[in-house]
């Protein structure tokens, strides 16, 4: 059997960094460490976290007064952040810089009087913290369906968001969708589009032409995994998404002769790692193993101010 290993897959640098957040200020303010819904989609990193120290919630109001609060990388709502002020908690931001410039537009639009369609999936964390940032003037779609029921105010003053962890792939006929049914509706900029979820679906494309399986490494929760694993059916093979090694079926490999192995952006080289050499138990020491040229995304975010301060 032969073995695909995509590049790039796993971490991107917004994951790096609340990651990184969490764990210096376990070490430097010590446990316990609140922290605001589960700092990234991925249970091993997050039981790694909690193993240090680090408490996750979903209420502000779970943390005792006066403690410690990091906000994950989805983003959060105005609310959330009202609530942990009332309730006296010191707040690091571990928000993904890319998320924090869609919130940014968001209320620049909302100052500017105009109505916001957001494309993206209800009930996902960073949909909810964006819907919060202009209540009352958001649309939430999800398909062209919602585009063709959708009614606003005023045609002439729109404008549209993403969620950051859709592709152009994802977006590109809801986009079209409104902008034929709303010409004047000002379209979100590429670069609010997370470059490591399209990096990753542009490297599963590359690989789904040849493997006859592709097993995405990722969490049930998580959007960009979840979208991997379509892009791979969408490209012609079948697609699965596991979450440890433990979780591949042996009877996925019965009659495949070349598998595809990528991860989510929240997802570790060592799950990644682990689901290779579980692949090799089961097919045996002949397997051929060939790594994709390694891609560097030239992507690195800087800590929040109060942990540079810190490290100065």
């Amino acid at each position: 059997m032969k073995l695909l290993l995509a590049s790039p897959r796993g971490f991107c640098a917004g994951v790096d960094r609340a990651i990184e957040i969490v764990e210096q200020c376990l070490e430097r303010f010590g446990a316990p460490v609140y922290v605001r819904h589960e700092i990234v989609h991925n249970r091993h990193v997050v039981e790694t976290l909690r193993a240090k120290g680090a408490v996750f919630i979903e209420d502000p109001a779970d943390a005792p007064p006066g403690a410690l609060l990091v906000f994950s990388a989805h983003g959060v709502s105005p609310e959330v952040r009202a609530a942990a002020a009332t309730r006296g908690l010191r707040v690091i931001d571990a928000t993904c810089p890319l998320v924090t410039k869609v919130h940014v537009e968001a209320q620049r639009f909302a100052r500017e009087d105009v109505e916001i369609v957001l494309v993206g999936h209800a009930g996902h964390v960073e949909v909810e913290g964006t819907l919060g940032q202009a209540p009352g003037r958001m649309h939430l779609v999800e398909s062209v369906a919602d585009v063709e029921a959708l009614e606003v105010r005023d045609p002439a003053r729109l404008a549209c968001l993403t969620q950051t962890t859709l592709s152009v792939d994802d977006t590109r006929e809801i986009l079209a969708a409104l902008k034929a049914r709303f010409p004047e509706i000002r379209l979100p900029r590429k670069n609010d589009i997370c470059y490591a979820t399209q990096n990753r679906q542009n490297a599963v494309k590359q690989l789904a032409g040849e493997a006859e399986l592709v097993l995405v490494v990722g969490a049930p929760e998580s959007s960009n995994s979840n979208r991997l694993v379509e892009v791979a059916i969408r490209a012609g093979a079948r697609g699965e998404l596991v979450q440890t090694a433990a979780d591949i079926d042996p009877a996925w490999l019965d009659g495949v002769g070349c598998v595809a192995v990528t991860a989510g952006a929240s997802a570790p080289e060592l799950l990644v790692q682990q689901v290779i050499e579980r692949l090799r138990e089961l097919a045996g020491p002949e397997t051929e193993i060939q790594a994709a040229p390694h891609v560097d995304e030239g992507i690195v975010f800087q800590l929040p101010a109060e942990l540079r301060a810190a490290e100065a």
